[in-house]
């Protein structure tokens, strides 16, 4: 078999395969054979056909196309193997299959062409000596402060209050009943009406002016004991219930009683109550700890980050459709077991109108992806950065150990860990050969940044709601 190659964008290989004159001969008798003890033609027992009835009856064409199949599939898998060729995918025919029917002669020469996806090429113009600039992010202090009084007002306890008026931070217990109120345009005779859901006997509702409508606290807030009074608010605009958005409300309410919140001392039986910790000391010592850590891994993930994005400005990679078709189902897989785990219909989202709009949002990104670890395993092997089985055996029997009570595919652990291990390796050698400033966070990016599962689900969402506004039922 005679095969060229020729190079072609996007990580192709064409390849020009000429097909014998005798396979083309020994296809299109098998083929023929094959139809006569298949085809049923009356007046004639099963492979008992004549050969040129037979092919008067089924036509030229489609004799010609089945041996066609089979001649293009062995072709192909014979020139691949041949050629020494490691395919990604499926080979592409870039012959026209109907053309390849009008020239196809048994007993003649039979050529025609494919592409086939390969690995590429990967071209480091530089890997060393990159700058960038990554945001440090500083150990805060008061986030410990903040974790502790949180816990201390889950432990605090409602007391009454008595002698004096509400104030802001009081939990007040009410009588209220709502309704809207009325406008220049209403009749002044028409009873008022009621606010779906606007009542309630015995409710708690905390002082604090963010809570309920606009200015519905505001009015309880001055108010003692046994005390009614009419207070005003108004529904934002919009509002969860359209018919409210905007308008004017009023609210008879009864103040019945005064509480408010007593904390837990700040001592070692709080934190006795709140850890493991036998002293407030060690609490805080921990948290401390904690958030230190915490803050010195999301600093060194903006470097890696940033370095990342460096390298990728001096490399070239023509990626092969397969491999981004491939990412690309492997991103949308993992949202939609995110999506699953929260309950939420995923057959209901990913319907086939809508996954060709997902898949195109995400290739972007799956090219980048690609990118990144394509160009991290080559700089892996030019400078032989590997991992000891030692540190990858450690790493599995501490997750194993971890996650006792579910049932790990260990084989496949042991790849994932593998390639993590692998990868923090490269990643950490590429940072001690360049050189990334800490700049003040907020500096280069926007304070908070949606993580990438949110943002794929968040993604869907707009989909969905495009294809339901285009389409309205």
């Amino acid at each position: 078999m005679k095969v060229t190659q020729e190079k072609l964008p996007a990580s192709q290989i064409g390849l020009e395969i000429e097909i014998t004159s005798e396979i083309t001969t020994q296809k299109y008798e098998q083929v023929l054979r094959n139809l006569t003890k298949t085809v049923n033609i009356p007046g004639f027992r099963k492979g008992k056909v004549p050969r040129q009835i037979l092919i008067q009856r089924i036509g030229t064409t489609r004799v010609k196309a089945t041996a066609l199949e089979e001649i293009i599939q062995e072709g192909i898998e014979q020139a691949i193997k041949q050629e020494a060729i490691t395919a990604l995918g499926q080979p592409q025919l870039r012959s026209s299959f109907d053309d390849l029917i009008n020239s196809y002669e048994p007993g003649k020469p039979l050529t025609f062409a494919v592409a086939v996806d390969v690995i590429p090429e990967i071209k480091l113009n530089q890997y060393t000596g990159l700058e960038a600039k990554a945001e440090e992010i500083k150990y805060d202090p008061t986030q410990v402060d903040t974790v502790i009084e949180a816990q201390r007002e889950k432990l605090g306890t409602l007391v009454p209050v008595e002698g004096r008026a509400t104030e802001i931070g009081d939990m007040a217990v009410i009588d209220f009943k709502g309704v809207i109120a009325k406008t220049e345009g209403d009749d002044p005779d028409s009873e008022p009406k009621p606010i779906p859901g606007g009542e309630g006997t015995d409710f708690q509702v905390e002082l604090q002016e963010d809570k309920f409508i606009p200015g519905f606290v505001l009015g309880i807030v001055g108010m003692n004991p046994g005390e009614t009074k009419e207070v005003s608010a108004q529904f934002p605009d919009p509002y969860g219930n359209e018919e409210l958005s905007g308008k004017a409300a009023l609210f008879t309410i009864t103040l019945k009683e005064i509480k408010v919140k007593e904390l837990p001392e700040l001592d070692d039986d709080f934190a006795q109550e709140v850890s493991d910790f036998e002293t407030l000391e060690e609490l805080r010592a921990s948290l401390t700890q904690r958030y230190e850590k915490e803050a010195a891994d999301k600093t060194r993930n903006n470097q890696q980050e940033a370095l990342l994005t460096e390298l990728l400005n001096h490399v070239e990679i023509d990626l092969p459709t397969t491999l981004i078709d491939q990412e690309v189902d492997a991103m949308l897989s993992q949202t939609a077991m995110k999506l699953s785990e929260q309950g939420i219909d995923v057959k209901k989202l990913f319907t086939q109108e809508i996954i060709p709009q997902l898949r195109d949002r995400s290739k972007p990104e799956a090219i980048e992806r690609l990118k990144r670890t394509l160009s991290l395993q080559e700089i892996g092997k030019r400078e032989s950065i590997e991992v000891a089985a030692a540190e990858v055996e450690a790493r599995v029997t501490e997750l194993l150990t971890e996650y006792a009570d579910q049932d790990l595919d260990e084989k496949r652990l042991r790849g994932v860990v593998q390639e993590e291990l692998l990868t923090t390796k490269i990643v950490d050698w590429l940072l001690e050969r360049s050189s990334v400033e800490l700049v003040a966070e907020g500096s280069l990016t926007p304070p908070e940044e949606p993580d990438s599962e949110a943002e794929a689900a968040e993604a869907v969402a707009e989909v969905v709601q495009e294809e339901e506004t285009s389409n309205p039922e």
